[in-house]
């Protein structure tokens, strides 16, 4: 693989009878084995999304997240779910309570010098959450980058800066 730092590209949405999804499609320089590790793994999880116990690696397993970054005003509430999809190294998904909803990390096979991988969110709430959520999605890829790359999130140094920016290209693109 090669050390070429990824671009996180915008993601995209589509609503559909109230409920909203999301996808973002990242290619990573990374083999499959440490991506699978950053996205399935609560090791991995809380170097770029949340801590996550209790998390039971499989099919129907429990799995809590609890949000790192809350020192500055960050979501605090732990989002309680059930492992919906387990196929190691492919797929690892997720079904929390609303707001958060489903949650989806498909792993494609190494293509050239990079995985691909598909991420899906899918929950209802309203047009602002949305545009909180395209945010949130895309801060985090940053930081799994990062993570991947060696340079886990220091959650104490977080501030919403960033992600305010991101929230506020979203919707701008949408006027």
């Amino acid at each position: 693989m090669t050390d070429a730092t990824p671009v996180i590209e915008y993601g995209t949405s589509e609503t559909r009878d109230g409920l909203h999804v999301l996808r973002f499609t990242l290619r990573l320089p990374h083999p499959v084995p440490r991506v699978w590790a950053a996205v399935a793994d609560s090791g991995g999880l809380s170097g770029w999304l949340a801590g996550a116990d209790p998390f039971q690696r499989r099919m129907g397993g429990a799995i809590t997240l609890h949000p790192l970054n809350t020192e500055r005003g960050g979501d605090a509430a732990p989002a309680p779910g059930t492992v919906t999809a387990w196929d190691v190294e492919r797929v690892a998904e997720y079904t929390f309570e609303e707001p958060r909803g489903r949650v989806r990390f498909h792993l494609e096979p190494p293509r050239g010098d990079h995985v691909l991988l598909r991420f899906t969110n899918e929950f209802r709430g309203d047009d602002a959450l949305r545009l909180d959520r395209l945010a949130s999605w895309h801060d985090h890829f940053q930081y799994l980058v990062d993570a991947l790359d060696g340079y886990p999130a220091d959650w104490s140094r977080w501030t919403p800066v960033r992600w305010a920016g991101l929230r506020e290209q979203y919707a701008a693109a949408e006027r």
